[in-house]
């Protein structure tokens, strides 16, 4: 169980520390130090894991946790465990010793590539003795190394050691507070990654041994290890986990006093407050290095259009930050092209890609968002232009057949061999779920684009007609996509096979978008069609179960697990305009904050203080993908925040 669960620790750079509670590495993914290069993407693993033996009244406990090539498990360190817990967003492991207790912390400085590894002896008759072994590599965050020949130099440097992976690279230190340090060049070979063979990928890594640490700790007594990406200052462990504390307070405090907040909120709210903040990472432009930005997922993503402008709502506005959520819209406005914001920025900081056509409209979404929560005017005359250059480009075409219909008003996408909705899985050339045509969330989120713009255009004292009569031509049309014969909307019309009545989630946004598209009978249908077949505790299958084409385990190969991605997997991010769509249709607040609950088992059961990505579509629903995911955090988190509003709101209205 230790081994399944999985801890995050973050810069807000990009850079990030992993691992599982059991302390095994199972995923090239897990590391203490994937530091950005190039913030927030060009990250690199420069160390691997810190082992940990404590000699204690004659006995030596090997404290670490290792798998190997062939299935050995050694040493056995997890068998010491008898406590996990995050302490704000700082993970905690207490290990017995006999009759002694060492704690374990491990943290990152926020705006530096610099992870901290402290050990308290909080239980300890006599002096207990800590011996500590650094690993270090240096390699991209996707890749494995197998190391060869391969010699890095490894070299003293007082407290602590320097190395050099090769010339021309970042040098990675590593300092400790007290004790003794020996240098080190010991490669260890053949660690072994069962998370990596399930996805079909390489699965054995080596690792350099470059440092033993040594000290005596004393009941009462800390020695701390800083790893960093370049020259370190002194390490005064106690001054930086203050600093993590006080970001952590700092962040509850800001978000208990928006209007989101709440002092009696549950704790697994104020978990996902602490957790939002992990995603907003920085963007550094020419002209500007404040610029900030939205990790869409740890381990293995970067920055996405269409994730940030869905996460930004529960990340910046629900939490009370809005300077952040300023500072990305601004960000985002600056890559408008052609009408489309880009769908990523590839990690090895290649041009950014545009191949999406809902992440401009989620864009349009957040900004009213934004509007809305700050009366910000100042800002919106800024972006406006940009929000204008969305609308014209779609209406007039752009890329991979996007434009306006003139026919109906509603926006038709795609071309064959590519895919440019939010169910973007493809194999090759196999395109899982092309969605040709008119996709229902599409356009549902396009007329509430329009009317947005429409509502900015009079705010800033500019001419909105041709806003609002393109969305009230649209608006007429919506009836278009319910299916009499079915009960729930069409997903795609007018494909080239027709319409495709498949039962997928992506209706739900014709009801929890703030436009009435549809009566409430059929918003109604749609909310209790979605609850009957596609909710789960973990979020919304992608898909129907009776569909032939249903897949209800995401797993193996790539080309298994992006045949299962859109077709029944789970998505915990649905699990918030599901929740907004039932508080729409039946007005009972407890009841839909009671569906967002359900999500929350997976703070503790998966990812420690977060939420994955996606989930198995099968019971018992196991958590799959990315083991932390912004917009999962973000849309149930958001969705809390509006309901409780609501259930203020009616309480007020009740007392009047």
């Amino acid at each position: 169980m230790a081994e399944a669960r999985e801890w995050i620790v973050t810069n807000g750079l990009g850079g990030f520390a992993s691992g599982t509670v059991a302390g095994t590495l199972t995923r090239r993914y897990h590391g203490l130090l994937f530091a950005a290069r190039t913030p927030p993407v060009g990250r690199t693993l420069l160390c691997a894991k810190i082992d940990a033996e404590v000699g204690y009244d004659g006995t030596v406990y090997a404290l670490a946790t290792d798998r190997w090539r062939g299935g050995a498990i050694a040493p056995l360190g997890y068998v010491h465990l008898s406590e996990f817990r995050l302490e704000g967003t700082v993970p905690v492991w207490a290990f017995t010793c006999g009759d002694a207790l060492l704690e374990r912390r491990i943290w990152m400085e926020h705006d530096a590539n610099r992870t901290y590894v402290s050990y308290r002896a909080v239980r300890a008759r006599i002096p207990l003795r800590l011996t500590l072994h650094a690993f270090a590599n240096h390699r991209d965050l996707h890749a494995v190394t197998h190391a060869g020949d391969w010699r890095m130099n490894v070299s003293a440097i007082g407290s602590g050691i320097r190395v050099v992976p090769f010339d021309g690279v970042m040098t990675i230190e590593l300092r400790a507070d007290r004790g003794t340090v020996v240098p080190e060049h010991v490669w260890y070979r053949n660690y072994d990654y069962p998370e990596e063979r399930a996805r079909g990928l390489d699965d054995k890594e080596d690792h350099l041994r470059v440092a033993t640490f040594d000290a005596l700790l004393a009941q009462g007594e800390t020695m701390t290890i800083a790893v960093g990406d370049h020259e370190l200052p002194p390490v005064d462990g106690a001054a930086a986990l203050a600093r993590r504390a006080a970001r952590d307070a700092e962040l509850l405090a800001i978000w208990r006093g928006s209007r989101g907040g709440a002092a009696d909120a549950p704790e697994w709210v104020e978990r996902l407050v602490l957790a939002a903040d992990q995603f907003v990472v920085r963007r550094p432009l020419s002209d500007d290095s404040e610029t900030l930005s939205v990790i869409a997922g740890y381990p293995w993503f970067g920055d996405w259009g269409r994730d940030t402008a869905i996460a930004l709502p529960g990340l910046a506005l629900a939490t009370g930050r809005y300077a952040v959520a300023r500072s990305i819209l601004r960000t985002f406005a600056r890559f408008v092209d052609g009408g489309m914001l880009p769908n990523y920025f590839p990690d090895g900081g290649q041009p950014a890609e545009y191949n999406t056509v809902d992440a401009a409209l989620w864009y349009v979404e957040a900004v009213r968002r934004y509007v809305d929560a700050t009366g910000d005017t100042a800002t919106l005359a800024l972006i406006f232009p940009a929000l204008r250059a969305i609308v014209d480009a779609y209406t007039k075409g752009t890329r991979f057949g996007i434009r306006v219909d003139s026919a109906d008003g509603f926006l038709r996408a795609g071309e064959p061999g590519v895919q440019v909705t939010w169910m973007d899985a493809k194999v090759g050339d196999w395109v899982v779920t092309p969605r040709i045509g008119k996709p229902v969330e599409v356009n549902a989120l396009w007329i509430n684009a329009l009317r947005a713009c429409a509502a900015f255009a009079e705010q800033l004292g500019e001419e909105p007609l041709s806003f609002a009569s393109a969305a009230a031509r649209a608006e007429a049309s919506f009836e278009r996509f319910w299916s009499a014969e079915h009960g729930w909307c069409y997903d795609v019309i007018d494909g080239p096979d027709g319409d495709d009545a498949s039962l997928r989630p992506n209706q739900l946004f014709a009801v929890s978008l703030p436009v009435d598209v549809l009566d409430d009978a059929r918003r109604r249908a749609i909310v209790d069609v979605c609850a009957s077949k596609l909710w789960t505790p973990a979020g919304l299958r992608s898909l129907d179960p009776a569909d032939p084409r249903y897949a209800g385990r995401y797993g193996g190969n790539q080309r298994a697990r992006d045949g299962a991605y859109h077709q029944g997997t789970v998505w915990a991010w649905l699990a918030g305009p599901f929740a907004l769509a039932h508080l729409r249709v039946y007005g009972d607040p407890a009841a839909s904050a009671a569906l967002l609950a359900a999500c929350a088992s997976g703070l503790t059961a998966d990812a420690i203080g977060t939420l994955a990505e996606i989930a198995d579509g099968d019971p018992p629903f196991t958590a799959r993908g990315a083991f932390a995911q912004a917009w999962s955090v973000a849309t149930v988190l958001d969705a809390w925040c509006g309901i409780r509003a609501s259930r203020m709101t009616r309480g007020r209205c009740d007392r009047e």
